[in-house]
């Protein structure tokens, strides 16, 4: 057993949060959710993050923004919604890095249209990026992966919605399914990959001011009105998430949904 799975070692407090020494990926890093949590892991002492999302040149601002910062970040810009997709964005990492510690799939998109109306374009592009794209970049990236994690877990962390977990009024049907489905698929690649030393979560964010979340975004009184905490959650809120589950913090937690809304959900009952 190597020493990052013994029991009853103990972690200076300190420590438990560190991600010294660590690598990254996050796709759909440029900008929103993916932007916060790629710049939290930079902060928290990430060795290097890499950024990814498929229009090249905000990625490539996004990765030169951080870097000015001081920080180690790189950007491949790819779109995984397909598996040679995928595939080709490991290949490239892999040709850079021996092993890889953490994969945020954050990578998403969102469609909206009435029952009667709604397309299957509509359905195909969500369904494809937001459930499909996180299984086979997981799998293409899973030699990296377990050997990072010969030494301490790798973390997987798996972006759902609280969309997927109580209903939207929004007619966003395949938005909802996919984030449904890859919270129950987290937990089955997380049986399966903690066979590896690889521990799978996910985080259920809520009202984040983003471009996905435009009416958190515009509208952020209206939308902090009808939170239980009062507002709409900030950079610290998601990157804290993150962070919690990449770190040493996180490594007993396996399979689980980190559900990060200030209280929309158990208010929907």
């Amino acid at each position: 057993m190597s020493s990052s799975t013994q029991v009853g070692t103990q972690t200076a407090p300190h420590d438990l949060f560190s991600l010294q020494g660590r690598v990254a990926l996050v796709t759909g890093g440029s900008r929103g959710i993916g932007r916060m949590i790629a710049t939290g892991l930079l902060q928290a002492g990430a060795k290097r993050v890499y950024i990814s999302a498929r229009k090249a040149e905000a990625c490539d601002a996004t990765a030169a923004a951080l870097r000015d910062e001081g920080f180690d970040c790189i950007s491949l810009p790819a779109d995984v919604s397909s598996v040679e997709g995928a595939r080709g964005l490991a290949a490239r990492i892999a040709e850079r890095e021996p092993a890889l510690d953490i994969l945020v799939n954050n990578a998403g998109a969102a469609w909206g249209a009435p029952f009667a109306e709604f397309p299957e374009g509509g359905w195909d592009k969500v369904v494809d990026l937001n459930l499909k794209s996180p299984f086979f970049l997981t799998q293409a990236l899973h030699e990296l992966l377990a050997k990072a994690a010969e030494l301490r877990p790798a973390k997987v962390i798996n972006i759902a919605s609280i969309d997927g977990i109580s209903v939207n009024p929004l007619e966003t049907y395949s938005y909802a399914a996919s984030k449904a489905g890859l919270i129950h698929m987290t937990k089955r690649m997380a049986l399966r990959l903690i066979e590896n030393n690889i521990v799978v979560n996910a985080i259920a964010p809520g009202a984040f001011a983003s471009e996905m979340n435009k009416v958190a975004r515009d509208h952020g009184d209206e939308v902090a009105a009808r939170v239980p905490a009062g507002r709409v959650g900030v950079d610290e809120d998601m990157a804290g998430a993150a962070i919690y589950l990449a770190s040493r913090a996180g490594d007993y937690v396996v399979g689980t949904t980190l559900v990060v809304d200030g209280g929309v959900t158990i208010s929907r009952g």
